[in-house]
């Protein structure tokens, strides 16, 4: 079988996000990216999560074509193999329609960084993308997604660039939150810690709607503890 450890993977990925409450019947997806190979590996459309095996999954070039499997790719794949060419330290996708992280993507908001779990995670707040236009809703869907993705990660006159590994996630406006990480278990690990902050952000905002962020100084000792070659956390 093509890629056989990697399609156990992001099987196991896909399983996961189940597992932690963040999809419903088929919603959600999860993919890995073989860099060596250019190849990546995707959950197929519209299949029931317990019928899910390895072979089942879908595996495609960089640019969606289709190298492997029988079954249609998810929906997202323009999605995902966009965020593969334009981030290449990332190795895996997880997109979900879990609650409270979506609930900011539909109230246009991003995600602000309003205590130490969030910044043991994410370095600074997790972005919201600019709402789609008709045009690209009506053109290339799946593929204008992505590219809101990247704009929003890119520097502009009112912020710096954002490394995609130091905020590993992004809320498209209207729509639902894209997670990665290194791997496929890191991305699904990041989408699970996503929604948990997205829950305590929205409680913490229901409680005193002009909270403080934290501060720098309190975020870069959280975040670089965990993440770096000084990180400290853990054995």
């Amino acid at each position: 079988m093509l890629l056989k450890e990697l399609r156990t993977a992001v099987l196991d990925a896909n399983l996961e996000l189940v597992k932690r409450g963040l999809v419903l019947y088929t919603f959600g997806n999860a993919s890995g990216v073989d860099r060596e190979q250019g190849l990546v590996v995707i959950k197929p459309s519209g299949v029931d999560y317990d019928d899910l095996r390895p072979e089942h999954m879908v595996v495609t070039d960089l640019n969606g074509k289709i190298i492997d499997g029988k079954m249609k790719p998810s929906s997202d794949l323009d999605t995902h193999t966009l965020l593969y060419r334009e981030f290449p330290t990332i190795g895996a996708v997880v997109h979900t329609h879990s609650e409270y992280a979506t609930s900011f993507a539909q109230a246009g908001m991003a995600i602000p960084a309003l205590g130490t779990t969030h910044a043991d995670y994410f370095y600074g707040p997790v972005p919201c993308t600019a709402p789609l236009t008709d045009e690209a809703i009506g053109g290339r869907y799946v593929h204008e997604t992505g590219m809101a993705i990247v704009r929003r990660f890119a520097a502009t006159p009112d912020h710096p660039a954002i490394d995609p590994l130091a905020v590993p996630a992004c809320l498209v406006a209207g729509h639902a939150p894209f997670v990665w990480g290194k791997n496929a278990h890191d991305a699904a690990h990041n989408a699970v810690v996503l929604e948990y902050i997205a829950k305590m952000a929205y409680k913490t905002l229901t409680l005193k709607a002009e909270v403080n962020v934290v501060t720098q100084a309190l975020l870069d000792r959280h975040y670089f503890r965990k993440h770096g070659p000084a990180a400290t956390y853990g054995q």
